[in-house]
């Protein structure tokens, strides 16, 4: 099974490299045939790479440690879901993880483009016995070109995802070689780092990696479309690469969002250190894309709707796209310190080498086909949808240069003075928050203005609520008390937002229950799923809210406190009474050849008992350092969070407790999240939107100027 899985890729090495060229020869001699061979060659790729992937995953449950990797990431004990998730806790099985992943999207952009071609080609009219000419069953305008464009853009695209492959596969043969061999091989396997024994690592690098790959795709549109020269339709499907890669680009921000909540959740319950978000290095590389990401779907409706901002979406597809290539080498090279990094310098080189040939590719292209990229007109007014875009864009880029910036601070102070100076979380924190609050009200003002210019009336019509329930909370936290005052702002702004988003769904489910004699229940539903696109992007606006109601209480509320205590003795944090019962040891029922020790602990509010709970250190064999297990007591308003610290033979131990507010709220946001970009890509029936739309802009209680299609 070694010899298959490296056969495997080195046959995927030497296919991906036939594909980039057939492909890359087939299209600019216009030969289908050579495009056709090119696009077999992507789907073998892709059988290359699962033959790659199952042999690991077959080695790592048989528990082949004649297999370096298997040996370093399995053992005789491990779980066999742990055993799974053990492909990718180490460097070679990561990155065939990336290039596994990579080649199901590039199967799925070339069969959609193969689709694309057929269509077309049963659409071309056929010649009857008389001579004349019979057309095929003529279909819509809107779907003949997306069809064109599709054919047009998806073989191109797929030659830049066949040579991203190439990049990959070259690492796994040269430098990360999963299947590599032992001279000596071990009765058993290291297994997994502790703090990896939990069900975050089953799926947060899993969905990280969907995000991070995904946002190839969009990219290789971009870079597609600036390749289409002056060909004969060019210019409608170069229009398109924006439209066609929305679901591509929503898809991976989806799965890179679920990616970064499971990891802060992960954090949050196995490090035991009381928070989800240290600003790590690793954590920022993650977090940056997800920037870029964002402001890139809300420029490219711009680009869609009012064929605006072409370049800046060409600009912030490359640089998401860069900045994932760079999350992974950050992870995989030993250039700055974080306890989520793993690799070594010399594949540090290559992702920096690669790195910079996308940049020259990009740049030059750019440069090229600068006049493709101008836009179709300017923004009209200062008070308008575009220009609130815009504004969001603006602010959500500084947000991700600022995290950028301290993230390569050390290095960049490496090379200057000899030394590393490391920008601690004040540094983030101090840029991040007011850049962070001004995107928060910007979720709730971008869906109350107009596109091309808003009147006051329209102003004042829209925002009287929103901002009067605002200046309400926030008056009301001030006379209470609350502080900081920037908790107060922002709390407000989360109202503002919450407001706006409720009164849309309420003004539209009146209107459609008006207008078609519709119960609200059904209004609403109706109304809903007949667009997706908008009302999908206001319950994301609404969970964006919601998560940062949850960071502002759990950041500016946080009580903690350590104390040593004996058995009976008590500490008070905040309103909770925690009393420390008794300690003791037992094998841990999770965890095979694990001894724990645990304390009871009782914790209490107000005089009455709330719960019994057990926080915990766990020793594992051929591990020095115990691991860490926190008691967590959940509700909807604060967590009460426990540590055991030490102990001594007198049974006197040392506790940390924590009382962190609002900490469900951003799990919960991070549910809703996903749900509202589910919504907005699901398929809706043709036409139903305009439908809907055409209903909406003849009601007066909703027609006041906004856009009403496709805020998402």
């Amino acid at each position: 099974m070694p010899e298959l899985g490296s056969m495997a890729l080195y046959v995927g090495l030497v296919v991906a490299a036939y594909s980039v060229l057939a492909l890359a020869v087939g299209l600019r001699a216009g030969n289908g045939r050579v495009v056709g061979s090119g696009r077999g060659g992507v789907i073998a790729t892709l059988l290359a790479t699962t033959t790659a992937s199952v042999s690991l995953l077959y080695l790592l449950i048989k528990g082949d440690f004649s297999v370096a990797y298997v040996a370093d990431y399995s053992s005789r004990t491990l779980p066999w879901f742990y055993k799974i998730s053990a492909f990718w806790a180490g460097q070679a099985g990561s990155l065939l993880l990336w290039l596994w992943l990579l080649s199901i999207y590039a199967t799925a952009v070339v069969l959609a483009g193969a689709r694309a071609a057929r269509t077309l080609e049963s659409d071309r009219p056929v010649v009857g016995r008389s001579g004349a000419a019979k057309p095929s069953a003529a279909k819509p305008s809107a779907a003949k070109a997306e069809t064109v464009a599709v054919a047009a853009l998806a073989p191109r695209a797929a030659a830049f995802l066949q040579a991203i492959s190439l990049f990959f596969f070259i690492l796994l043969v040269s430098v990360a070689k999963p299947f590599a061999k032992l001279a000596e091989i071990p009765t058993d396997g290291q297994g997994l780092n502790p703090l990896l024994e939990n069900l975050g690592m089953v799926i947060h690098p899993v969905a990280l990696y969907l995000g991070y790959v995904g946002f190839a795709v969009p990219f290789a549109f971009a870079l597609a479309a600036l390749t289409l020269g002056s060909r004969p339709g060019a210019e409608m499907a170069r229009s398109a690469w924006v439209k066609l890669s929305r679901k591509w680009t929503l898809t991976a921000w989806l799965f890179l969002s679920i990616g970064i909540l499971t990891g802060m959740q992960w954090a949050y319950v196995e490090l035991g250190w009381g928070g989800y978000w240290a600003w790590d290095p690793v954590e920022n590389a993650s977090l940056i894309p997800w920037l870029t990401a964002t402001a890139l779907i809300h420029s490219a409706m711009m680009q869609e709707r009012k064929g605006l901002l072409k370049f800046w979406n060409v600009a912030l597809v490359t640089v998401t796209f860069l900045l994932t290539i760079f999350g992974t080498y950050l992870t995989r090279s030993d250039i700055l310190s974080s306890v989520h990094a793993f690799g070594d310098r010399q594949m540090g080189l290559y992702f920096l080498g690669f790195l910079l040939v996308v940049v020259a590719v990009t740049v030059g292209l750019v440069i090229a086909r600068r006049g493709d990229v101008a836009d179709d007109r300017p923004i009209e007014a200062y008070i308008s949808k575009e220009t609130s875009f815009l504004t969001n864009n603006v602010l959500l880029a500084g947000t991700a240069f600022v995290v950028f910036w301290g993230t390569i601070f050390p290095i960049i102070t490496r090379n200057l003075i000899g030394r590393e100076v490391a920008v601690g979380a004040d540094f983030y924190n101090r840029l991040s928050l007011p850049l962070g609050l001004l995107i928060l009200i910007l979720a709730g003002l971008c869906p109350l203005i107009a596109w091309r210019r808003s009147s006051l009336k329209n102003l004042r019509d829209n925002f009287l609520y929103p901002l009067a329930a605002a200046l309400v909370f926030a008056g009301l936290a001030v006379v209470l008390g609350m502080r900081p005052f920037w908790a107060v702002i922002a709390f407000a702004s989360a109202v503002f937002v919450v407001v706006t988003v409720v009164l849309e769904f309420v003004k539209g489910t009146a209107v459609r229950a008006r207008s078609h004699d519709e119960n609200p229940a059904a209004a609403l539903g109706r109304l809903t799923t007949r667009n997706r696109r908008r009302y999908g992007g206001y319950l994301v606006h609404l969970a964006v809210a919601l998560i940062a109601v949850g960071i502002v209480g759990s950041t500016a509320f946080k009580l903690q406190d350590t104390k040593t205590l004996t058995p009976g003795q008590s500490m008070t944090v905040g309103a909770y009474t925690v009393t420390y019962q008794k300690l003791d040891m037992r094998e841990s029922p999770s965890h095979k050849d694990v001894v724990e020790v645990f304390a009871d602990m009782s914790v209490a509010r107000g005089g009455k008992q709330l719960a019994v709970v057990e926080p915990k250190k766990q020793f594992y064999p051929n591990r020095e350092e115990p691991g860490t297990e926190v008691a967590i007591l959940g509700s909807l308003s604060r967590d009460v969070y426990v540590i055991l610290s030490n102990w001594d033979e007198s049974m006197t131990a040392s506790f940390q407790v924590m009382v962190n507010p609002l900490v469900a709220w951003i799990w919960i946001g991070g549910f809703l999240l996903a749900f509202g970009t589910v919504f907005a890509l699901w398929p809706q029936a043709r036409g139903a939107a305009v439908a809907e739309y055409g209903t909406l802009r003849r009601a007066p209680a909703v027609a006041s100027g906004r856009g009403l299609g496709g805020d998402a």
